[in-house]
């Protein structure tokens, strides 16, 4: 069975690993990039916390011992599902079963302006960006001298109270507290003003109201303003619009506001669902077709508990992978198809940090909360199994420590591009 994944996201990897040196299975494996992107962790790397080579793990380290699971970077273009091919921007590709675990863009909302002025973090290079302008917003910041221009350098602005608004919005609370003082030391940092706008009525709106209420209640405790029902129309790269008419000089906005799925061309436009996932069955094969499967935050896909379609979790997205590899198992083996098992989500919990010894963690069975520090352990112990790599877990480890004791980070570089003209002679 020739197996084609387009993806190497927690889905994606995670199914092609289940099919790794399993006879029987040819598994293609498609990325535009080299490495695994640890995604919950894509806030620490835009704040300096840790290196980006420290949360990505390169494909071919994790297949270098496979026989079966090979791998191409290359960016798909269209799909042709009655000649069961594909086509990318390098070569096509022939497959019997072809597996969409593409993920998730941000979403603007169809609005060009604060598409084109404000800052996502869906990837790694994202994050990078957002470090980048951070840094050299404080370097700016010494040599002006207007009131207005200062203080619009050092306002920043996060959109979207979910998980990664949450986490950014610490993250950049504590450095603001411990770090950019001693850097800067010309600068007032109490006019620094860092913005949570949400447009629910309280942040970690998908959390129990308990975690609702610590994480904002730590936030403030940090001095993030937090503004709840607040909705943002537009952002020019000097002003953020908001719906009630009022604006907040910024500029920089770091967009966490939403998601929508990568769809590739060639698919059933009537497949799209709301957040433009595609819908499947639950066994996570898209309607309509006998051999294309779509897994992660890419598929709708409706059951008993979760009739409004399944969470974009990274949890949702590995379970999938998991329950499909074993049903191409018995597809391959011809084995009678109602054996195939529905898929149905395992809920072991969801969690969220705010910042040092400040977290909030939800468990549905037994339903149990926890908050503070010993919330935050549970994050940092559940983070570091998940991320790929002894050596990446013991990297993130050791910078953990690093800033928890020194209360500081080492990794607050700025690199430039350079004209190899522009270099002294002898250098």
């Amino acid at each position: 069975m020739k197996v084609v994944i387009i993806g190497a996201g927690f889905g994606g990897l995670r199914l092609a690993r289940k099919l790794n040196n399993k006879p029987g299975f040819e598994v293609m494996l498609i990325d535009r990039f080299n490495y695994h992107q640890f995604q919950p962790l894509f806030y620490q790397v835009a704040t300096a916390g840790l290196d980006a080579s420290n949360i990505s793990f390169p494909l071919r380290k994790v297949f270098q011992k496979s026989k079966n699971v090979r791998i191409r970077l290359c960016n798909l273009e269209e799909i042709l599902p009655t000649e069961n091919k594909i086509i990318t921007d390098k070569e096509e590709f022939n497959y019997d079963v072809l597996v969409l675990a593409t993920g998730a863009d941000t979403n603007f909302f169809g609005n060009k302006e604060l598409a084109a002025h404000s800052f996502p973090m869906k990837s790694t290079v994202e994050a990078l960006q957002i470090r980048h302008r951070l840094l050299q917003l404080f370097e700016n910041a010494h040599s002006n001298d207007n009131e207005e221009t200062l203080q619009r350098l050092m306002n920043i602005v996060i959109v979207g109270g979910g998980p990664t608004g949450v986490e950014i919005s610490g993250a950049l609370a504590e450095m603001k507290k411990y770090i950019l003082p001693k850097d800067y030391p010309e600068l007032d940092f109490s006019k620094m003003n860092i913005y949570l706008l949400e447009g629910a009525d309280k942040t970690l709106a998908a959390m129990s109201e308990k975690s609702s209420m610590q994480s904002e209640k730590y936030l403030k405790k940090l001095g993030v303003e937090v503004l709840t029902n607040t909705m943002v129309k537009d952002y020019d790269g000097q002003n953020v619009a908001l719906q009630s008419g009022k604006y907040i000089p910024a500029a920089t906005v770091i967009w966490a506001a939403g998601i929508k799925g990568n769809i590739p061309n060639g698919i059933d436009k009537s497949l799209i669902a709301k957040g433009n996932r595609l819908k499947t069955d639950r066994h996570c094969l898209l309607h309509g077709y006998n051999n294309i499967y779509a897994i992660g935050d890419l598929a709708y896909m409706e059951t008993p508990d979760f009739q409004n379609g399944l969470p974009q979790l990274a949890p949702v997205a590995m379970q999938q992978a998991a329950l499909l590899a074993d049903n191409l198992k018995l597809i391959e083996r011809k084995s009678n198809p109602s054996k195939q098992i529905e898929f149905e989500y395992r809920d072991k919990g969801s969690m969220a940090t705010v910042g040092r010894n400040l977290a909030v963690v939800d468990i549905p069975k037994p339903k149990l909360h926890f908050g503070g520090f010993f919330a935050w352990l549970i994050w940092m112990g559940l983070h570091l199994m998940l991320i790929l790599g002894v050596k990446n877990r013991l990297f993130v480890f050791l910078n953990w420590v690093y800033n928890y004791i020194t209360y500081d980070q080492n990794l607050r570089l700025i690199f430039k591009e350079f004209n190899r003209d522009d270099m002294p002679k002898g250098a």
